[in-house]
């Protein structure tokens, strides 16, 4: 059996890696803007269906997609698109908690299983001066909610409850877990 990871996600990547996974990597070409949910958990879900949906498995082949938003206020938050959005991205969060929702569609010919996490992230109060020099980086803007949990992004973080992982961008112990099922 092999393992596709549908994902351009470095991070994804090295967490597969971590755990001793070999994988092949395609890039889905998915509109992910026609999911509009309002719902993040159905949001992270129906974007990495989608993300399946237009990559081909073959027989002996199981696909791994993944999405990711942060949730505040009832507000998704996703990868900030200007330096404007990931300025009230982060100061939205600032000094509040969030919850970071990912989820995974395992899917090959014969099946498709979701895999779903969320964890809350309390941030510091935060500085306008913090804000400006983050922004000013490169590391908000391929990130749900404008930060790297596992960069930089790290020094914004009071407290987490859940797993660490589902920030990142892939609930890695729910997915090895999964995979094992399928003789991984």
């Amino acid at each position: 059996m092999k393992l596709i990871l549908g994902s351009q996600s470095k991070r994804r990547r090295e967490l597969l890696s971590q755990i001793g996974l070999e994988y092949e990597i395609l890039i889905p070409d998915a509109d992910e803007k026609q999911i509009t949910d309002s719902d993040p958990e159905t949001k992270v879900i129906e974007t990495a269906r989608l993300k399946a949906s237009v990559l081909t498995a073959d027989d002996n082949s199981i696909l791994l997609t993944c999405d990711t938003v942060v949730s505040h206020n009832q507000i998704i938050y996703e990868k900030p698109a200007t330096i404007e959005d990931a300025r009230q991205m982060i100061r939205a969060l600032s000094g509040s908690t969030h919850e970071v929702y990912s989820a995974v569609i395992l899917k090959s010919r014969d099946f498709e299983e979701i895999i779903s996490d969320s964890t809350e992230v309390t941030f510091y109060d935060l500085s306008e001066e913090e804000i400006e020099e983050y922004i000013q980086t490169d590391e908000p803007y391929d990130k749900a909610g404008g930060y790297g949990i596992q960069s930089f992004g790290a020094v914004f973080v009071k407290e987490i409850k859940g797993d660490y992982n589902t920030v990142v961008g892939l609930p890695l112990a729910k997915v090895y877990r999964a995979l094992k099922k399928y003789g991984f």
